[in-house]
């Protein structure tokens, strides 16, 4: 191949067709050498160093053409002294194709080997004969990408870096060096004593061992081994950086070390202190990308365990894996995931083995030398190839544990019989199809038999013999329908969780244990009754009835019959002495057994079933009891607590949630004074006595949202421990007295009718979240909102603003976001929500949960939107552009991916171009656990994929191909459940980002889109969350619905949800047509005129408009628009008023024609309340000139209403009907803007002022721009929060500083505290004076209508 020499910086010439010789590869290598910037905390290319248009397209011409970034080693400084001067390595760009090789790389680069990182992690090196560009297409292709041309381009981005790295040398970083090996030339004394002088000697750290030479600089003569394990590491007090090394023992021998630096002596010390607090002589040179180990390693012979796992270990090396022989004392062996490929023969010749794991290495089949290792006890060699074992393994008759599991074995292995000392059969995630119980039978030793993750269908059985070892057995995620082990007589525990079992038969002498979860049951049959039998779990299966010995048992515990279908709960159950916990929630039970006896009963679930009433001794027979869920029944009243005049109820926890329950049930909650946790949430509670409440002085959690409640009684107040209130969807006018509690923290008054609050001077310091959505009368002084600026969380409604009439917030969908944390510390969960999307022609949602991690969620709020935006240009297919959506988003999501990963779900709604008759087509794309359902005529449409090892077996196998070891919770490797998320690359290629991907068409039977987390759908099925919001108006108090039900009905964790209301259909068009003709979108004709518009109504969160205010948030955010007395009537006036011309109205059916420029929707980043826009804390943004300034909270007193942007020019629908505007708006341009609506980002594009855009960019006015949420969401906030700066910059007028509509009683003012009056005044002129006033243009002169000022 030809090579051509580096040239200089700057764009290259491409590449000619090389005219290489028959013997050559046809291709070509181009290196781009230039000092390419990275930056520092993504270390990837900035823009200045992508390579130019000719490189590009030399590219295009053939798509097996591509480049290959080449780094250069990040080797850290050996010292502090060069860290300044260390600077990072130039960076390369070869042009190469699919066929070149790394050695032709090497060649032109002058390099001796490539090296590859994957996902910033282990480095391993190339082959000469492996293709480095080829290499990146394969990757590109396993994450999902199929157009090879989209490949090439991707191939050429930067970015890529974070999940594929080459370089020319190796990398490695200080601390890992540290680890390995620690050397350099010292003064070096000998002994405790001064006798000996200080001499300079190379002394080296290595092992458990310190190694000094006798002579300087000279490693071949003799060298003096100190063995550390044991021993003591202390400082020399009489000289500076001195460490005093000894040895265990009686005859301790010790050598002083001298150093030169501080630096030095820490580090020498910290490795150090590791080796001699050590017990057992152990190295861990794990993911340290080796590929033999250090040569001065080989001095301590007195290491027994070496750990080598995740590296590169090589055969034939200096140190490879031949030579570890040597190591005369070495007991325990780790060389899994090496990528071996061939089983290391030498290895078998170190005898003194009795741990080796060779897991996840690929062999396919094992030496015979192996009998050799009569030693050894412990042998693992999961995730390979094997499906044999050869009959020398027999031999080591002291094995007591084998793990063979993920291989591809296709039956038990014989060499099991020989094998006598093991008491376990590990193989799962194998490929059995039969269980032959005859094969375990012949091995007596066995007792434990792990079959599970196989493809078990049969069982066969020998003879009639019983087996009277095998004591537990898991057959768990297997295909098995029916299962007859009653030959087992000694079974104590069995698991046969997610099979198709139809029918069970065991033997119950031994049977403690039974779990037979999600599979279709109809019958069990256990004989004889299991005296022993202490936790029976049967959920989800199809039992009528509970089986008749599960009655008899005398020591059962725990008994789970959940999601069944039964009709009674037996009295020997409900009266049994030995049951502490029954479950038999989602069955059919109308009513439970009388009790008549005490019993021990701790824990009674019996939700979602047909109770009109409970046992009226209930309470007092099971005064145990300390849990109760009864939610989701028919519930009009509760049983008494006791009999007498004091009650000994000990219940905690009470969930009636979903009930019918009335105001005559709250007297008898105070027979429960232990109570902690209440939930009375979705009943008909009209009031709550406050003699009642008073009494609950133990609780902590308080549920009554979805009744009809006005008042909460002042007696909360009472409740010291209380710290969570949650009482949104009532009818509260009075702010409850609670803001004094002294543990409150979290608040939930939404969706009421509160007017006012009357808070205290101070509020408690434990409070972080208060939502007051949905009051659309309350109106908050600064007083108040200044009170509540500590708060973390600060909900409130965003008072409607003016806006341009050339723009209408869509009126087919409208949408209602709840986010709980339950008993978490933090929410790991975000959500987006742009209500208009394209130009106002569409709509986009979506939902991210990170389990355990709350960044990546928040980037990929802040990211997916407009990443989509620009998909959609690119292609009109929405398999293409969502699923390009989702990768690009992945590798944007950089070094934050590489270890975390998150769910998403991403609802897309925009014109159907494909159908004209239809308006509006849906496209839902997925990875992870986070579900969409559609509510189409009442029943729900899942629209999505639950990508988990427990639910998708085509994915479970997928996994299991690539030999990923899935733990017994059923996580891959141990981290995660889900197949398929964004992030988590380094467990590529178990893990993708490849989503899936739907689309339907949106008819007027559609009613509502729902869209929820994992949490949410564990609790809720599609069909009970569809009934329960289908007749609630509000989509906010839809969405807090569903939220409370999945608490009530048990989930603990983090839950989301979010409620799309749709009114799809041309008569929810909105347009002001005055007899044109709209152009609307692809494929529609709208000529309709409406006659009567739709009234303007009073603004809710349900219409979107509520925000979301941190503790960061200034007060003048509140201030600025609960304080306007502006009215919507004045947007709505209409020409023959004498007003401005303006555009058309139009809703998101039938648009504004456009002139087809794109233009990016912006979006901030959002990662803490207690940071700024540039990730910093908040005190460090610059100070705003004419803002009182107090900390993280900001003060304006100023009121606005009016501001007009610059309208479109050249507009068909304007030009035709209205005048040219005035110079001024003419010379702004079109741009666009983002105006807040909710607490996620529902986004409008409107149109808006050059001046005001540049206004947005000043430094004045940076800080207000762009505001971060306390939970995640992604806002820009509104043109009236920069109130002085608009005032002070904003272009002068004819009268005043904003020109305003005409109006028959003028009330707007300008509210300036008074000590900046003077301040704003002199502001305002100068700046009114230092721009001149534009020249009016006679062609374009128009006549104003009358203005008035906005005195100060």
């Amino acid at each position: 191949m030809g090579e051509v020499e580096p040239g200089p910086a700057g764009p290259l010439e491409p590449p000619e067709p090389p005219e290489a010789p028959a013997s050559r590869r046809t291709g070509g290598i181009r290196v781009l050498k230039r000092n390419m910037k990275r930056n520092g905390s993504r270390n990837c290319l900035n823009r200045r160093s992508r390579f130019g248009s000719r490189e590009r397209d030399w590219l295009r011409e053939d798509v097996k053409r591509g480049c290959v970034y080449l780094y250069g080693a990040d080797t850290a400084p050996a010292s502090a002294t060069s860290a300044a001067s260390a600077s990072a390595s130039d960076l390369h760009l070869v042009l190469c194709t699919v066929e070149t090789l790394a050695s032709e790389i090497c060649a032109g680069e002058g390099r001796e080997s490539l090296y590859l990182q994957l996902h910033g992690d282990l480095v391993r090196r190339l082959e000469p004969t492996e293709r480095p560009l080829q290499i990146v297409y394969d990757y590109l292709s396993r994450l999902g990408y199929d157009d090879p041309v989209r490949i090439q381009q991707e191939a050429t981005n930067p970015d890529l870096g974070c999940m594929l790295r080459f370089y020319g040398e190796k990398p490695c970083q200080m601390d890992h060096l540290d680890r390995i090996l620690l050397t350099g030339i010292y003064n070096v004394r000998k002994g405790k004593t001064q006798l000996h002088k200080w001499a300079e000697r190379l002394v080296v750290l290595c092992g458990t061992c310190l190694i000094v030479s006798s002579v300087k600089d000279c490693q071949t003569g003799k060298m003096h081994i100190l063995p550390l394990v044991g021993g003591k590491v202390e400082e020399v007090k009489r000289r500076q950086y001195s460490l005093a090394f000894s040895s265990a023992g009686a005859q301790a021998q010790t050598y002083h070390v001298s150093f030169e630096t501080l630096a030095e002596y820490q580090r020498w010390q910290r490795q150090a202190s590791k080796v001699v607090s050590q017990r057992i002589s152990t190295v861990d040179l794990s993911c340290y990308s080796l590929e033999e180990v250090p040569e001065h390693l080989f001095y301590s012979q007195d290491i027994t365990y070496l750990n080598l796992r995740h590296n590169f270990m090589q055969l034939e090396r200096p140190g490879g894996l031949d030579t570890l022989y040597k190591f005369s004392q070495l007991k325990g062996l780790n060389l899994s995931h090496n990528k071996l490929g061939l089983f290391p023969v030498l290895l078998c010749e170190i005898s003194t083995l009795t741990e080796l794991n060779l897991s996840c290495n690929g062999f396919h089949d094992l030496p015979s030398q192996i009998g050799n290792l009569l030693n050894l006890q412990t042998l693992c060699l999961d995730g390979n190839f094997l499906t044999t074992l050869p009959e020398e393994l027999g031999n080591l008759q002291q094995l007591s544990c084998l793990g063979i599991s993920f291989n591809n074995f296709s039956q038990i292995p014989e060499v099991y019989e020989k094998l006598t000392m093991l008491d376990k059969v590990v193989m799962a995630g194998n490929q059995l199809e039969v269980l032959n119980l005859g094969v375990l039978n012949r091995m007596s030793h066995i007792k434990h038999v792990d079959l599970r993750m196989n493809h078990l269908k049969t069982m066969v059985i020998e003879n009639l013999e019983g087996n009277k070892y095998i004591t537990h057995m898991d057959l768990r995620d297997n295909q098995l329908a029916d299962l007859d082990l009653s030959s087992l007589c000694s079974l104590e525990q069995l698991h046969c969780e997610r099979n198709q079992l139809r029918e069970l038969t065991l033997s119950g002498f031994s049977l403690r244990t039974l779990y037979a979860n999600s599979n279709r049951l109809t019958a069990v049959n256990v004989y004889p009754v299991p005296s022993l039998l202490t936790s029976l779990e049967l959920s989800r299966n199809l039992l009528e009835c509970v089986p008749d010995w599960a009655c008899e048992a005398k020591k059962i515990e725990i008994l789970d019959v959940s999601y069944n279908l039964l009709t009674e709960v037996p009295m020997r159950i409900l009266s049994s002495l030995s049951l502490r916990k029954l479950m038999v929630g989602h069955n059919r039970v109308q009513h439970l057994p009388v009790l008549v006896e005490h019993v021990p009963l701790e824990v009674l679930d019996i939700q979602h079933n047909l109770l009109t009433r409970l046992p009226d001794t209930l309470f007092s027979k099971a005064l145990n009891l300390r849990y109760l869920n009864a939610s989701a029944n028919s519930l009009e009243s509760l049983p008494c607590a006791c009999a007498g005049e004091e009650s000994l109820s000990a219940l905690q926890l009470l969930y009636l949630t979903d009930n019918l329950l009335t105001d005559q049930c709250v007297p008898v909650l105070v027979g429960h004074p232990h109570l902690r946790i209440l939930h009375l949430a979705n009943n008909q509670l009209q009031t709550f006595p406050a003699s009642k409440l008073n009494k609950l002085e133990q609780l902590e959690e308080l549920n009554l949202s979805g009744n009809k409640l006005k008042t909460i009684p002042t007696t909360i107040a009472n409740c010291r421990r209380l710290h969570t209130l949650v009482a949104h969807s009532n009818h509260i006018s009075i702010f409850p007295e609670i803001l004094q509690l002294p543990q409150i923290q979290f608040v939930d008054l939404s969706c009421n009718d509160l007017t006012e609050i009357l808070i205290p001077e101070a509020l408690p310091a434990t409070l972080q979240d208060l939502d007051l959505t949905g009051n659309t009368n309350l109106v908050l002084e600064h007083k108040t909102l200044d009170t509540f600026s500590h708060i973390t969380t600060l909900k409130i409604d965003q008072k409607p603003l003016p806006t341009t009439e050339s723009t209408v917030t869509s009126t087919f969908w409208s949408h209602g976001l709840a986010e709980m944390a339950g008993q978490r510390n933090k929410l790991c969960i975000s959500a987006l929500a742009v209500d208009s999307f394209a130009e106002g022609v569409g709509a986009v949602y979506g939902m991210f949960d990170g389990d355990r991690n709350e960044e990546l969620p928040r980037l990929l709020q802040c990211t997916m939107a407009d990443v989509l935006l620009e998909e959609v240009q690119h292609s009109t297919s929405d398999t293409v552009f969502m699923a390009n959506t989702f990768l690009v988003s992945h590798r944007k999501l950089g070094m934050a991916g590489q270890k975390l990963g998150s769910s998403a779900l991403l609802c897309y709604i925009r014109p159907d171009t494909a159908d004209p008759t239809s308006s509006f087509s849906l496209t839902v794309a997925n990875v992870g656990t986070c579900q969409a359902v559609l509510c189409r005529d009442g029943k729900p449409v899942p629209l999505s994929k639950v990508f988990s090892l427990e639910q998708d077996a085509e994915e479970a196998q997928r996994v299991k191909d690539q030999k990923a070891i899935i733990t017994e919770d059923n996580k891959v490797n141990g981290v995660t459940c889900c197949t398929r998320m964004l992030g988590c690359t380094y467990l590529y290629p178990w893990i993708l980002p490849k989503p899936h991907i739907s689309s339907t068409t949106l008819t007027i039977q559609d009613e509502l889109l729902i869209l929820g987390n994992k949490a949410l759908w564990e609790h809720l099925s599609y069909t009970e969350a569809v009934s329960a919001v289908r007749r609630v108006q509000d989509p906010l108090a839809a969405a807090k619905k569903l939220c409370t039900l999945a608490q009530s009905y048990g989930c603990q964790d983090n839950v989301g949800a979010m409620v799309v209301y749709l009114n799809i259909g041309e008569e929810g068009c909105t347009c002001e047509m005055n007899g044109l003709s709209l152009p609307g979108p692809v494929g529609f004709a709208s000529t309709t005129a409406i006659k009567d518009p739709p009234k303007p109504t009073t603004p809710s969160s349900s219409s979107g408009i509520a925000s979301e205010f941190s503790s960061e948030m200034s007060t003048s955010e509140v201030s600025s628009e609960v304080g306007s007395t502006a009215s919507d009537e004045h947007n709505t006036v209409g020409l023959d008023a004498g007003l401005l011309p303006r555009p058309e109205r139009r809703c998101s059916l039938h648009p504004t024609p456009t002139a087809g420029v794109f233009q990016r929707q912006p979006s901030c980043a959002t990662f803490s309340s207690n940071q700024s826009d540039n990730g910093l804390d908040s005190d460090d943004d610059q100070p705003v000139e004419g803002v009182i300034t107090n900390g993280s909270r900001v003060e304006v007193e100023v009121d606005i209403h009016c501001c007009r942007g610059g309208e479109p020019e050249n507009s068909p629908a304007l030009t035709e009907k209205f005048p040219a505007p005035c110079p001024e708006e003419h010379g702004r341009g079109l741009f666009f803007g983002i105006r807040r609506q909710n607490s996620v980002n529902s986004g409008i594009l409107l149109p808006m002022s050059k001046d005001k855009m540049e206004l947005q960019k000043s430094p004045s006015t940076s800080c207000l721009y762009g505001k971060k949420l306390s939970n995640g969401s992604i806002v820009p906030l509104e043109d009236s929060l920069n109130l002085i700066e608009v005032a002070t910059e904003a272009p002068k007028k004819k009268t005043g500083y904003f020109a305003a509509p005409t109006q028959l009683e003028p009330e707007d003012q300008f509210v300036v505290p008074r000590d900046l009056e003077e301040e704003v005044k002199e502001q305002m002129k100068q700046h009114q004076e230092s721009r001149p006033e534009p020249e009016p243009n006679e062609e374009h002169r128009t006549e104003l209508p009358e203005e008035f000022d906005t005195a100060l």
